[in-house]
């Protein structure tokens, strides 16, 4: 049996995060994962970019039963803390939209500066844990490889996204033997299935509007053969979608005004040809469907009434839509339950030394880096309380 101070399960984002913190205060530490090479997660992120954080990250981007669970863990490590890491580490963090950071060295390099920082740590890979016990004081993790024991242990094995890269639901079943409640998970950012929108439209992307209760996601929307995607559905994705969602696919101009307006200067201008200003013409036909062709001078109040409506105001119904499955999902929205989590360092209410971080959590962050910030920002967190 090998025993060290801290052992960490996972050696993704938050766990290399942790290993690293840990190593700097001199504490052995363990890295266990059952993958073949660390942070493969991070590899892929930002399409091989890395969008490794995002300046905007508060507790308004973050989705779970408990939100506000964020707000410590982030003051105490920042996006700015992570920027001045990738400084330091020479990758090039730019920033492509606002508050929203690339790295100009890649997703691969990101991995590599992980990797670096956690030198000090004994690293295994392809190591299923098979068990783990706690018992006056010490923890015993049974795996593939050997017994391994432990005063502290951190769990940072993720979610069940991107299961091509191999993923499982050992942290949920750690949190469970240890008596912790797990919100059930579902996929996260993710497309959305509906058949409301037709094949036909396939490949169109534009910027909308989508109205979710009282939420709005504004954002580029991509026409599916399955629905809609990009990133106003990746984002859509993670509100309850139960009352259905809105679509404003010209949330830039009064169509109103603009069609009575166009009635008068451009009556023999067809309905698909004056809605074409503003959208693709595919769209545009679509949305005007029998009246398409018309000349906007024959129009009545009536039929610009309704094309207003399905311009601003179209409606996909809860029982005509569903969710990507898990294998198109970026993240895992639910995991376990925060409340008995301490939202101060991140360790167990219901075991002492029992550490939970990163995306096993019920925590979801927005698209565009928020995911990555929370991973830095937990694992670090939970580092530094269990080096202490």
């Amino acid at each position: 049996m090998q025993h060290y101070d801290v052992i960490i399960i996972g050696a993704g984002a938050a766990g290399l995060t942790a290993a690293a913190q840990c190593v700097s205060h001199g504490v052995r530490t363990a890295v266990l994962d059952m993958g073949r090479a660390p942070a493969r997660k991070v590899r892929v992120s930002g399409g091989g970019r890395c969008n490794i954080t995002n300046t905007a990250a508060s507790r308004d981007r973050y989705f779970g039963e408990n939100p506000d669970f964020v707000r410590g863990i982030l003051a105490r490590v920042t996006p700015q803390d992570i920027l001045t890491w990738a400084t330091e580490h020479n990758l090039g963090a730019r920033e492509n939209d606002p508050g929203r950071f690339f790295c100009d060295a890649g997703a691969a390099a990101v991995v590599d500066a992980l990797a670096h920082d956690a030198r000090g740590a004994d690293i295994f890979y392809e190591t299923h844990v098979h068990d783990i016990e706690h018992h006056a004081g010490i923890f015993t993790i049974k795996t593939s490889r050997d017994l391994f024991s432990g005063t502290r242990v951190i769990v940072a094995s993720g979610g069940i996204s991107y299961p091509n890269l191999g993923v499982s639901d050992l942290g949920y079943r750690i949190a469970k033997k240890f008596g912790h409640k797990i919100v059930p998970p579902r996929p996260g950012l993710t497309p959305i299935h509906t058949s409301v929108m037709p094949t036909e439209l396939a490949g169109i992307s534009l910027n909308v509007a989508i109205h979710i209760g009282r939420a709005v996601v504004s954002d580029a929307l991509l026409l599916t053969h399955n629905g809609i995607g990009g990133p106003a559905a990746y984002r859509t994705s993670l509100y309850d979608l139960t009352g259905g969602i809105t679509i404003d696919f010209c949330p830039d101009v009064d169509m109103n005004t603009y069609m009575t307006t166009a009635r008068m200067a451009n009556g023999r201008r067809t309905v698909a040809t004056t809605l074409s200003e503003w959208m693709p013409m595919r769209l545009a036909r679509w949305l005007a469907g029998n009246i398409a062709d018309m000349r906007i001078a024959d129009l009545n109040i009536s039929q610009i009434r309704d094309i207003v409506a399905r311009t601003h105001n179209f409606y996909i119904a809860p029982d005509t839509m569903t969710r990507a499955s898990f294998t198109g999902a970026e993240v895992t929205f639910g995991g376990v339950d925060t409340h008995d989590i301490s939202p101060r360092t991140l360790e167990s209410k219901r075991c002492p030394g029992l550490y939970f971080v990163g995306e096993v959590l019920d925590i979801t962050g927005d698209l565009g880096g928020f995911n990555l910030q929370w991973a830095w920002s937990s694992g670090r967190v939970a580092a530094m309380a269990a080096t202490n």
